[in-house]
């Protein structure tokens, strides 16, 4: 087998996490083909057999992307739902804290779409609506673009993300600790192959695919060179492999 047709959606994580699967792939003489698109046209396409790979499901949340014949591959890393608070010192170092946070923390959420069942779990959770904190939700990016103006301008806001993320590489806050678990558990990121790939694919590299360890540090790291440094996924991926991405 010497093509493989990789499918990830359209956003810097998941085209950073395919990167690093891609120059796998190639040093075992294999040329992949990308296909980029919404999740749900890619699930489809995985299903019906016309994508070989898809990178990455976020399981157990995306377990809908597990159609009969589809097999999950390898454990990448493990994606987690958080609430942060744009300051790394201070007295609010848990969500329990918040309801009793001075005026000076912003009572205005800036919520991802994706994040949006979490927080508002956390808002009742936490009585947070009660002591007047109130949702904005916004798509996605537009929400991490104001998340990252507002760190920048050293606001002091509550941040829901996910990791891995551009924002855990560039730091200057603290993750809140979540004693009633609103954000969810930790979940695993894995590649899917296509009904009978198992059966196509070459057994070493099955293997190895099988066996590629990345973390939340890696992906969030080579999303921060990507979004900040002008790098592309693949000169992200080769940074990483190279060990030229993380300190040592």
């Amino acid at each position: 087998m010497t093509t493989i047709t990789l499918a990830h959606p359209d956003s810097t994580v998941h085209e950073a996490t395919a990167a690093a699967i891609i120059r796998v792939l190639e040093a075992n003489d294999v040329e992949p083909e990308i296909v980029i698109g919404p999740k749900a046209a890619l699930a489809d396409m995985l299903k019906n057999g016309e994508v070989d790979l898809y990178v990455s499901a976020w399981l157990p949340d995306e377990s809908d992307l597990l159609a009969p014949g589809v097999t999950p591959l390898g454990k990448l890393f493990q994606p987690s739902a958080c609430c942060c608070i744009s300051r790394e010192e201070g007295p609010v170092v848990s969500l329990s804290d918040v309801a009793q946070a001075g005026p000076e923390l912003s009572r205005t959420i800036i919520t991802p779409a994706s994040l949006q069942k979490h927080v508002e779990q956390m808002l009742a959770d936490y009585a947070l609506a009660d002591a007047g904190f109130t949702l904005n939700v916004l798509p996605d990016e537009e929400a991490l673009a104001s998340i990252t103006a507002a760190l920048n301008s050293k606001e002091c806001i509550l941040m829901p993300l996910i990791q891995p993320c551009f924002l855990f590489h560039q730091g200057g806050f603290r993750i809140l600790s979540d004693p009633k678990g609103s954000m969810g558990k930790e979940q695993e990121a894995r590649m899917l192959m296509r009904p009978g790939l198992t059966d196509d694919m070459d057994q070493d590299l099955q293997d190895e695919l099988d066996e590629l360890m990345l973390s939340v540090k890696v992906i969030s790291a080579m999303d921060f060179a990507m979004r900040t440094e002008g790098l592309t996924a693949d000169e992200a991926a080769e940074s990483w492999q190279r060990g030229k991405l993380l300190p040592r």
